[in-house]
């Protein structure tokens, strides 16, 4: 039987110069006038509401512009950024113990870390200091120490602010841990490195790309939850400025200078956050 040739469609001509410039499609942009036009009201309705704010008497920007700098705000404000440093540092510390405790292969350490983080996450942050500050009416001495020394309002906030941030922090540190691929574990036990060493130079560098974020936001809190040690007379930013307001009745713009404080350091500790996550993405998908 002889082989059957295939037929092939005739050549489609090319189409001449006069053809395509009288068939050529002409582009049209998309017209957004919705969004432009929510964008126009949303600048306006910005503007007016900046406009009634810097032109309303009733804010006393003079008198704003009178504290903001004054010592007992600049003393409280240091406070503030001292308590915020300290406890994220001490409370990271204790929450990465934490965190080891509730992965480790011990069902104690694991029941330990597990009803640490329960009973510290689910009572208020306020509760938990005001308890710290009247110990002295469960444990009036510890190691023949008055605790009413021991313990005073600054000691009271520390511990108290410290205990809570470790609940917390003990997991992010755990959910950034559990994100790194068991392959890198693998990897570091056949090369006969030892439990802490692996956690600190294999885990950890990774760990921190998810960690950071979270924590980041955990230091922005931490600085603005600050602010409830007032309550126990400790002398931070909000306690400042209110004690000049009961001294003079400038309850607004007293609070505007503390505001003012607060959204400053805000704002730098979220570039620094920036340029930390950067930092710890780079070589990841989507980073430069």
């Amino acid at each position: 039987m002889s082989a059957q040739t295939a037929t092939l469609p005739p050549p489609v001509p090319a189409p001449s110069a006069e053809d395509t410039g009288n068939t050529a499609l002409r582009i049209v942009p998309v017209r957004r006038t919705g969004r432009r036009a929510a964008a126009v009201a949303v600048l306006l309705l910005l503007a007016a509401v900046l406009v009634s704010v810097v032109r309303n008497d009733a804010f006393q920007w003079d008198v704003v512009g009178e504290h903001l700098t004054t010592a007992s705000v600049l003393r409280g404000l240091g406070l503030t950024l001292w308590l915020t440093g300290l406890v994220m540092v001490l409370g990271f510390a204790l929450g990465t113990l934490l965190a080891v405790l509730r992965l480790s292969g011990n069902p104690v350490l694991r029941a330990v870390s597990w009803g640490y983080v329960w009973l510290f996450r689910s009572t208020p942050i306020l509760v938990q200091l005001l308890f710290w500050f009247n110990i002295g009416a469960l444990y009036p001495t510890i190691l023949g120490v008055d605790t009413v020394d021991l313990l005073g309002p600054v000691t009271v906030a520390v511990i108290g602010l410290t205990l809570h941030e470790a609940a917390y922090a003990a997991e992010v540190v755990r959910g950034g841990i559990l994100s790194v691929g068991h392959g890198q574990l693998g990897a570091a036990r056949s090369l006969g490195l030892r439990p802490w060493r692996r956690l600190r130079r294999i885990v950890l560098p990774q760990a921190m790309r998810s960690i950071v974020p979270p924590a980041g936001n955990m230091l922005i809190g931490t600085l603005k939850g600050t602010s409830v040690v007032s309550i126990i007379a400790v002398q931070d930013l909000l306690y400042s400025v209110q004690l000049v307001y009961h001294r003079t009745y400038q309850v607004i713009p007293l609070l505007l200078v503390a505001t003012l404080w607060y959204v400053a350091v805000t704002s730098l500790l979220s570039a620094g956050q920036y340029y930390v996550e950067r930092h710890y993405a780079r070589g990841t998908a989507g980073t430069r």
